[in-house]
């Protein structure tokens, strides 16, 4: 187990170390000056822009700055922004809060209404709570997020006036985002339950538990949903790395302060650094995800070792 651990956290660590390289190469070989960025529209002397470049060691080669930065992120410095002249760190420190809220709320719901749609659906197969419950998956999964955000805003927000457009406040302020956000990965685990559950359901123990007279809400919770678990904790650690680049768009379009937002701002402006924080936590964030849903395997089917 011990050296299981180790294995897949070392794996993570080379993850985050190719997503940071990529991410620095590509950010770099974006075409405009971050320097001259700096300065906005207004004309300014090249020797200026020059000098401002030498602060920032843009006019260094690139592998030296790769260097550079790598070293001061494995220190937890992770530079200065561009724009603000404020740490990129102090400004994560501020925004994953308001992302990780949204993130687990949304995980939440995926998990519960994708669970309890696919167990209905499961077992009233062929019906028409089976055919509602499809019609609602197939939406949301063909919804694009920014599009599922702005229907929930027209209806709830304009028409009913039940929840508030944009904020961070109160809950009332994060149902919509958190909705829209695990709309599409709740419709996702609700068919891949149904699936699994149906496949089990048609085992000869699930059989023979029916013929000694088990009741059926013992033989759905307890054999069909356990033993066909363990590809929804694999599917929902990926749709949870999938939930945190959605928090980019509804962040966006809901107007909340987080990581998203953030690296949204953050490109269109060319901070570089402020770009590489926020892809490095949304890759810590995406590994250690995944990291968990391995080690759960292990307590929900037995069958599962760790050599």
């Amino acid at each position: 187990m011990v050296r299981f651990i180790l294995h897949r956290v070392l794996q993570s660590i080379l993850v985050v170390f190719g997503v940071l390289v990529i991410v620095f190469l590509m950010v770099h070989l974006v075409p405009g000056d971050p320097a001259q960025v700096l300065f906005g529209d207004a004309p300014v002397p090249k020797a200026q822009v020059e000098e401002v470049r030498h602060a920032l060691g843009l006019d260094q080669p690139l592998p030296f700055q790769l260097a550079r930065y790598l070293h001061g992120a494995a220190r937890g410095d992770l530079g200065r922004s561009l724009k603000t002249d404020r740490p990129v760190a102090s400004d994560l420190a501020r925004a994953i809060p308001s992302t990780a809220e949204l993130a687990i709320a949304a995980m939440a719901l995926a998990v519960a209404g994708g669970v309890f749609f696919g167990i209905v659906s499961a077992s009233s197969r062929n019906t028409w709570l089976d055919s509602g419950v499809s019609i609602l998956a197939l939406l949301g999964i063909s919804f694009p997020t920014f599009w599922t955000g702005l229907l929930l805003i027209w209806l709830f927000s304009v028409r009913l006036e039940w929840f508030p457009i944009t904020g961070q406040h109160s809950l009332r302020h994060l149902v919509l985002p958190a909705v829209t956000l695990g709309w599409y990965a709740g419709a996702i685990l609700a068919r891949l339950v149904r699936s699994g559950m149906l496949e089990v359901l048609g085992q000869d123990y699930i059989r023979t538990a029916w013929a000694k007279g088990v009741t059926k809400r013992r033989i759905l919770a307890w054999h069909a949903l356990r033993n066909g678990l363990i590809p929804v904790i694999t599917v929902a650690s990926v749709q949870f790395g999938t939930l945190l680049g959605g928090a980019v768009v509804v962040e966006t379009v809901f107007a909340r302060d987080g990581v998203g937002r953030m690296l949204v701002l953050a490109i269109l402006q060319k901070d570089f650094p402020e770009v590489q924080g926020a892809v490095l936590i949304l890759a810590l964030a995406y590994s250690f995800s995944n990291l968990l849903a391995d080690l759960f395997y292990g307590f929900i089917d037995p069958r599962v070792r760790y050599g």
